[in-house]
């Protein structure tokens, strides 16, 4: 489990099925078997070097987030996971991500902020509400405005510093995972409903 608070900003040296990426802070407690989340999807560390990582990445990973769009000097997220004595900063991050969204716009606001919209997948619509929490990339964000099938979020300057999203351009594809509770939700009204509409 994840937080959504990035903990460093690391580089691809290689790209594909097999990722490696440059970095320091998170390969100081980084162990062969560990999980680490890259741009918000939890991969295995299965090598690990002096100053990298690597990860194998399976199809559905390739599929479903952008980290199949990843070349050798890209900037990724990175982040371990929580222990039992972290503070939870951000919220409940899985590193299992729901889809891709498409970026609009990245626009300036006062005082070095930003106002980010994202078009999200149709499918993922029921699980965003109005000042909920939704992981982009792996960072931990608010949503701050909800219109259809998008979304906007403020940037804060330290997360518009220290994160890939300030790197992006209008049709970039960006990882989501949705707050797993509302999932959960979801699941148990749909075995409400069943119990209540079926025959006595």
């Amino acid at each position: 489990m994840f937080t959504g608070i990035i903990e460093e900003l690391g580089t691809v040296a290689r790209s594909g099925s097999r990722l490696t990426v440059r970095c320091e802070t998170v390969l100081e407690d980084l162990a062969a078997g560990a999980s680490v989340a890259v741009n918000g999807v939890c991969l295995t560390a299965i090598a690990i070097e002096p100053n990298s990582f690597s990860a194998d990445l399976a199809p559905e990973t390739l599929r479903r987030s952008n980290l199949g769009n990843l070349r050798p000097g890209s900037r990724v997220n990175l982040e371990r996971p929580v222990t039992p004595a972290t503070r939870l900063s951000g919220h409940i991050v899985q590193g299992h991500v729901d889809g891709t969204g498409e970026l609009l716009a990245l626009d300036s606001l006062d005082n070095e902020h930003w106002w980010l919209r994202v078009r999200v997948p149709r499918q993922l619509e029921r699980y965003l509400v109005f000042k909920g929490s939704i992981a982009i990339d792996g960072v931990s964000l608010t949503i701050a405005g909800l219109d259809g099938e998008e979304l906007a979020v403020a940037i804060i300057p330290h997360t518009y510093r220290n994160t890939t999203l300030g790197g992006y351009h209008p049709g970039a594809r960006m990882n989501l995972e949705c707050d797993v509770l509302a999932k959960h939700v979801e699941k148990l009204m749909e075995s409400l409903d069943r119990r209540l509409l079926s025959p006595k």
